[in-house]
């Protein structure tokens, strides 16, 4: 069920963690600790509240009067940062589901965290990632 995935280290580039999320449509990425231990998931909807202003985020309604140059300007707040700058402060529960779960235990982790995207482990290593999606597809396969 788990399929290879990227992952980055709380220390990667952010810059570069952005490209792949982008060039790659991810839902999000596995970051690991220095010893390649599961740390966290960034979902892309976090990069993307990086990128965005707080101020915007708070007032919506700011963005209509905003030029569009802010896509230019999105790179340029991504250098020299590194992945552990996209988190949030306080690291959410890990999402990080057995090699052996069954697609409903692995679903109802995904729900309870919100989140698009588990690591799969076995003995403590990432062996892969599901994504919401690919959960999705197993269940509405035909049995």
């Amino acid at each position: 069920m788990a399929e290879d995935f990227p992952v980055v280290s709380l220390d990667s580039d952010a810059r570069q963690a952005v490209e792949l999320l982008a060039s790659k449509r991810l839902p999000g990425l596995i970051v690991t600790r220095e010893d390649g231990s599961p740390y966290t998931v960034l979902p892309a909807s976090q990069v993307v509240r990086f990128l965005v202003p707080s101020y915007v985020q708070d007032d919506p309604s700011l963005a209509r009067v905003i030029d569009e140059s802010f896509a230019d300007r999105v790179a340029d707040k991504l250098a020299g940062v590194t992945v552990r700058k996209l988190l949030p402060s306080e690291p959410a529960e890990l999402p990080v589901v057995k090699h052996d779960d069954t697609v409903l235990e692995i679903a109802a982790i995904m729900a309870r965290l919100r989140c698009p995207l588990v690591a799969v482990v076995r003995d403590q290593q990432i062996v892969g990632a599901i994504s919401a999606s690919r959960l999705l597809e197993l269940a509405m396969a035909p049995h």
